[in-house]
Formats: structure tokens, C-alpha cells, sequence
């Protein structure tokens, strides 16, 4: 379920999912995370030998191919209502229902692409100057794996202490009937796995993705009271250009 909804792969689910089953799928989002990682990480290694610009523009499609711009949508959809709200809380909710994007949906979602590529770009710079293979450039491998991991991990955190604002909404079954204690677990453990495979690669993943997340959290709940799915969404896309650009410019 969490695969399903998070990515666009072709997975079909029959008979469909109770409300209770898709609240529980909330602990699978960091495994999806990793899995997604994984696959940027074998494209960035299939490509390895194109110049580095190139690099980044394919495993960058292939990021949002997968992800079917999902999160995008998110982050455009707030960046309009965060703007446009004039820092009301029920004009913001009601722009965030627009389908529509203004000029400052686009220069976000321009600005956050252009930081995932430029990170992508130095990092397949760094890994094709390195005397190693591909395979072994543990900041490409963690370059790719980090972002989508830490940020579909601090989704099920999010949900633990967070109010969802919305009296309906996607993420409305979510909210009802998770597991607060399992989300806080999975978050936990995917903190200690990072920084037992990453090391100090990964500690500075973790702060920048954990920056992200009390700005963007804090920012919802002082405009909202909480968050709604297009938050969420938004959250992911600033936690993963943060995660990319801090693995990126580590020494």
C-alpha cells in the first residue's frame, strides 16, 4: 500500500485496503524511501559515464518518473497557499485546494529541482574523479539512498505529534488509524541505521534533514495548527534537497 500510493509503479491491490490497513501502511513509508534510493543509486551507476550534468538530469527524471511528481505537487501547491494566504489560516487551506500553480509555485519548485541537480551533478563529478569505481563512492551511494530515505521517515513522525488539519483528505485514514508508537519507532531506527552504515556522511544527512523538518513542521503549525497532505508532500521535497545538497557539500 505505502508503495502504491508513493510511487507510480504498477501495483494493484485486490480487494482494496481497509481504512485500518492504509493507516498501518504509514510504518512502511522509510522502507519505500530506501527502495527508491536504491534504484537511484543503480541508475546513477548506469550512468555513471556520461558527463556529470547528464548524470544528474537522467537519475533525476527517473526521481520524479517514479515518484510521478507527487511531491512536486505538494510543494507547489504550498508554496502558493504560503504566499497567497497573507498569513490567514483559511485563505492559505483554501489556495492549497487550487489545482492551479502560480509564479510562485514555480520559482519553488524550480529552485528545489535546481538544487537536486546541481547536487546530483557534483556528486557524479566527484565520484567519476575518484580512483575508485563507481560502485564504491560511498557519497554517491549516499547521495542517492539518504534524501528519499530520511525524508519518507519523517513522515510517519510527522504524523505521531502533528494535528491533521483537514476534516477530509487523502491522508485522513492515516491520521485515524496509525500507529503512533510504530512511527516513532521507524523514524528511530532509521536514524540508527544511517548513522551505522553512513557515518559522519550520515550525521550530516540527519541535520540537514532534521533543519528541514523543524522549520517546515514549525512553519505549518504556527500558519495551520498542523498539517495537511500538501504539507506533507512539501516537507519531503525540502527534506530531500537539503539531505542532497548537505552530502553533496560535505568535506
Amino acid at each position: 500500500m505505502a508503495l502504491q500510493f508513493l510511487t507510480r509503479l504498477p501495483v494493484r491491490i485486490e480487494p482494496p485496503p481497509s481504512a485500518r490497513e492504509v493507516g498501518l501502511s504509514l510504518t512502511w513509508y522509510p522502507v519505500v524511501g530506501l527502495a527508491l534510493g536504491a534504484v537511484l543509486w543503480s541508475v546513477a551507476l548506469a550512468v555513471s559515464r556520461m558527463p556529470s550534468f547528464l548524470c544528474a538530469a537522467v537519475v533525476l527524471t527517473a526521481w520524479v518518473l517514479i515518484t510521478g511528481a507527487l511531491h512536486i505537487d505538494g510543494l507547489a501547491d504550498t508554496a502558493d497557499a504560503w504566499v497567497g494566504g497573507h498569513g490567514d489560516r483559511d485563505r492559505t487551506l483554501s489556495i492549497m485546494k487550487d489545482p492551479r500553480s502560480g509564479p510562485v509555485a514555480l520559482a519553488v519548485v524550480n529552485c528545489v529541482m535546481l538544487l537536486k541537480f546541481a547536487a546530483l551533478a557534483a556528486l557524479a563529478a566527484l565520484a567519476a574523479h575518484s580512483h575508485a569505481p563507481p560502485w564504491r563512492d560511498a557519497r554517491l551511494a549516499a547521495g542517492c539512498i539518504l534524501p528519499p530515505l530520511l525524508a519518507r521517515a519523517a513522515i510517519p513522525l510527522l504524523f505521531a505529534h502533528t494535528p491533521y488539519v483537514r476534516a477530509q483528505g487523502i491522508a485522513q485514514d492515516l491520521t485515524a488509524h496509525q500507529s503512533r508508537a510504530a512511527g516513532v519507532f521507524v523514524t528511530a531506527l532509521t536514524v540508527l541505521g544511517t548513522l551505522a552504515a553512513c557515518g559522519i556522511v550520515g550525521a550530516i544527512a540527519l541535520g540537514a534533514a532534521a533543519m528541514a523538518y523543524g522549520i517546515v513542521r514549525g512553519g505549518l503549525v504556527r500558519r495551520l495548527g498542523g498539517f495537511t497532505g500538501d504539507g506533507a508532500g512539501a516537507l519531503i521535497e525540502v527534506i530531500e534537497a537539503a539531505c542532497l545538497v548537505a552530502v553533496a557539500a560535505a568535506r
